[in-house]
């Protein structure tokens, strides 16, 4: 098993050097806040310290044991509670929260560090205070005075967490056959009904739990637009802050799944008495643009999951490959055996794993960039380039960089052989973990139905234009620098690349058959994630290549190219065949040519 070292250095160089923290620092909105480099490097440290100390050590034990649920409720894996009160002790379920309620107001390019290691500490355990933070992000944004002052301060502090509740047995993904109903009663209602697959719906972690529960108020307009948002407290809350008597809402039973089994996902039942008093949090009817809220948080945060389930299988499998003694190397029959590592194959394998990771990270660090840009930028129309941009980005992240999340994963076990396969090693784990990253808070297949049926069309196509004559920038600065093979390689690399995303982003916005567009939508979600990542992994290139040319960590910077040139020579051409796989499909008319019965 595998202990976690978080890659503090090459977190300090993606957020400095490719995300330009500086730029975020400079904004009116951190003026008061006093943090410069230093103190950014100091916070990682000291996360660091925390995720490989504490919560990594409970990533097995957690994931053996399991929650569990008993006449008391759900109670955790051993080590769970005390873990979680260390960690927000320390501060850390607050940083970017709204200091008017105990947050400290931080960028979200420095929470996104943090957000990475505690999912590659312990992904079951950092589900808790991810979807909290979503919840928080909810409430502050929609709900009323008095909800947030009552509400915030103890879940921005971590001594409430938050939950989001749209998943019925009927209603997976179609939001707009929810049955959960909500009756008005004075100035709240009463909530009746059964939600699934609520992750950490009930814990013994904390005293209390606020729910967000989408439920249809009586009379409300068939489909999407009846539904309504609903603050649903465990314990209901007095007005002076302090507990009052337990809700009708309950977990009635935890799913078994194939990971996270420390995450208690639970089966959560509504009003089985009198009805669970609920409050209305936003307008009547308007529930699933209040709950988007937390979904799109939710939903760039499990993309970061892609990137650090990544990062502790690539840990794993290069430990074990460095340790392994096997054979020895390619035409020689004597002599002393080397460890796998030495082998081509093995190589190539822990390249890909690196290279990958290190695309995913600097590509979800951008996107943190531009939310900290889209929330707090004072020019208008950088303001509204980065909200686009983020709205453009959030599908592709999450999709793309959870499905190589899981390739990551899945070569980590490789690597180790046949002791992948076995659970003591902990490789296992963390391809089981992964696997439910593109499924939750909205399929891959949702992801890529949102790119291109919705965000590519809001504008006509516009940001994703601005985004591709971004990457031309780059391609064109390459051109500028001398630099060697490496380079060149870069340079000629990024070029198709961006041509590719281009010609497949014409064909879409060129093609008025929506079903055609939907048949390809997951390959063209795929080329935009492999050629934005290409473009970050070009510009850490470029940026290594002034550092080396002033001789500073020559090791680091030097290696930064070698992978960067493997990333194009090896993983981008993916983006050639994913673009003609896009404008020379047969579309819908072949998926659909195969009959029923032939399946």
């Amino acid at each position: 098993m595998t202990a976690y070292t978080a890659p503090v250095r090459e977190m300090i160089f993606v957020i400095n050097e490719i995300a330009e923290i500086s730029e975020i620092l400079s904004l009116p909105a951190f003026s008061k806040s006093n943090i410069g480099t230093e103190l950014v490097e100091a916070i990682l440290e000291e996360a660091a310290k925390l995720a490989s100390t504490i919560l990594a050590p409970l990533n097995h034990s957690g994931d053996v044991q399991g929650s569990c649920i008993s006449s008391e409720g759900v109670v955790t894996p051993d080590g769970f509670r005390n873990a979680y009160w260390k960690f927000i002790e320390g501060g850390w379920n607050s940083l970017v929260c709204d200091v008017e309620y105990g947050g400290q107001g931080l960028p979200e390019l420095l929470n996104v560090a943090t957000q990475e290691m505690w999912n590659s500490a312990n992904m079951a355990f950092a589900l808790c205070p991810m979807l909290n933070n979503g919840a928080i992000e909810a409430i502050g944004r929609v709900g009323s005075e008095e909800q947030k002052a009552l509400y915030l301060p103890k879940m921005v502090s971590g001594e409430w967490t938050g939950t989001m509740n749209l998943t019925e047995s009927h209603a997976g993904s179609d939001l707009s056959a929810i049955r959960t109903r909500a009756v008005p009663e004075g100035d709240h209602y009463r909530i009746f009904g059964q939600k699934i697959f609520i992750t950490w719906g009930e814990h013994n972690m904390t005293e209390n739990t606020i729910h967000l529960v989408l439920a249809r108020i009586q009379n409300a307009p068939p489909g999407i637009k009846g539904i309504s948002l609903f603050i649903v407290p465990k314990f209901l809350v007095n007005s002076d802050g302090s507990l009052g008597i337990r809700n009708d809402v309950h977990a009635i039973s935890l799913e078994r799944k194939l990971g996270i089994h420390a995450s208690p996902t639970c089966i959560m039942a509504f009003g089985d008495k009198d009805g669970a008093i609920g409050y209305l949090i936003g307008e009547e009817n308007k529930g699933i643009t209040s709950m988007f809220i937390m979904m799109n948080s939710a939903r760039f945060k499990i993309g970061v999951q892609g990137v650090a389930i990544g990062e502790r299988a690539y840990q794993g499998a290069r430990e074990y490959a460095k340790d392994r003694v096997q054979g020895r190397p390619i035409g020689v029959s004597s002599g002393s055996r080397v460890t796998i590592i030495h082998h081509p194959d093995v190589r190539r394998m822990l390249m890909v794993m690196k290279a990958q990771n290190e695309a995913m990270r600097a590509l979800a660090y951008t996107l943190a960039k531009y939310l900290d840009l889209a929330r707090y930028s004072l020019d208008t129309s950088r303001l509204q380039k980065y909200r686009a941009l983020v709205d453009l980005l959030i599908p592709v992240v999450k999709g793309w960089s959870t499905e190589i999340g899981i390739e990551v994963a899945s070569l980590g076990v490789q690597v180790y052989g046949g002791m992948g396969f076995i659970e003591e090693t902990g490789a296992c784990q963390h391809l089981r973990d992964s696997r439910i990253a593109t499924i939750y808070e909205g399929t891959t297949g949702i992801q890529a139905f949102d790119l291109v049926g919705r965000k590519l069309n809001i504008d006509q196509g516009s940001a994703m234009r601005c985004l591709i004559a971004d990457i031309n920038i780059t391609v064109a600065e390459l051109s500028r620098v001398s630099g060697g093979d490496e380079l060149i390689v870069i340079r000629n690399g990024l070029y198709r690349g961006a041509r590719a995303l281009a010609d497949a982003t014409e064909w879409m916005l060129g093609n008025p058959d929506i079903d055609a567009r939907m048949v390809v939508s997951f390959d063209y979600l795929m080329l935009a994630g492999y050629v934005c990542s290409a473009w970050q992994m070009a510009r850490a290139a470029l940026i290594s290549q002034y550092y080396l040319s002033i001789g500073q960590d020559v090791f680091f910077h030097k290696n930064k190219q070698i992978t960067a040139r493997f990333y194009f020579e090896h993983i981008l051409p993916k983006a050639g065949a994913l673009r003609d796989s896009v404008k020379y499909s047969s579309g819908n008319a072949l998926i659909m040519s195969l009959p029923e019965e032939a399946f």
